[in-house]
């Protein structure tokens, strides 16, 4: 298993894998920011939009391949605003059911705390929905629960839940995070 960070060309030359993560996790019932059920075209165009954010430097996307299969990944969105540039969004941690249990959730969560210090990102945060299954794996990685939004989001069924905020400091210094990246 290798992961490895995806610039624009392949980024899109794995598309429809990541599309298969996608509504894999979907399915799964994750509440990621979609309804199911998610259809194919919607999830490779998804997708193909985040091309845009990785040319511009905006996001950053790793990958988690076994042979050549997509099997997770997980995302940096990196804020446009001058005083907000020492931080970073964790988004769309996934890895598919079929390679759950074997440490690959953590081995991305680390791989992305590991770039973001890299670049000098000294914040990191995120959102999970309330009593998921990530809120163990972000809890036991020493992230730190910030509190709880009620009603913030529908689950893939349509059924409006609670997400709770995390946050982890990484890093230390913000001397290359307030740099152009």
């Amino acid at each position: 298993m290798r992961v490895t960070r995806l610039d624009v060309p392949q980024l899109l030359a794995v598309v429809d894998e990541l599309a298969d993560l996608l509504t894999d996790a979907v399915d799964d019932g994750a509440s990621i920011g979609f309804l199911a059920p998610l259809g194919r075209t919607a999830a490779v165009a998804w997708w193909r939009e985040r091309a845009d954010g990785v040319a511009a430097g905006q996001l950053a996307v790793w990958a988690a391949l076994s042979g050549d299969r997509v099997v997770g990944t997980v995302g940096l969105a990196f804020p446009d605003k001058p005083n907000s540039r020492h931080r970073a969004e964790l988004v769309k941690l996934m890895v598919h059911r079929e390679a759950r249990g074997a440490g690959l959730g953590r081995r991305l969560l680390t791989t992305a705390e590991g770039a973001a210090v890299a670049v000098g990102i000294t914040l990191l945060h995120l959102d999970t929905e309330t009593d998921s299954p990530a809120e163990h794996l972000y809890r036991s990685a020493d992230w730190t629960r910030a509190g709880v939004i009620p009603d913030y989001a529908a689950s893939p069924a349509g059924v409006l839940r609670p997400t709770t905020l995390y946050y982890k400091r990484v890093g230390e210094g913000m001397g290359a995070a307030l740099r152009d990246r």
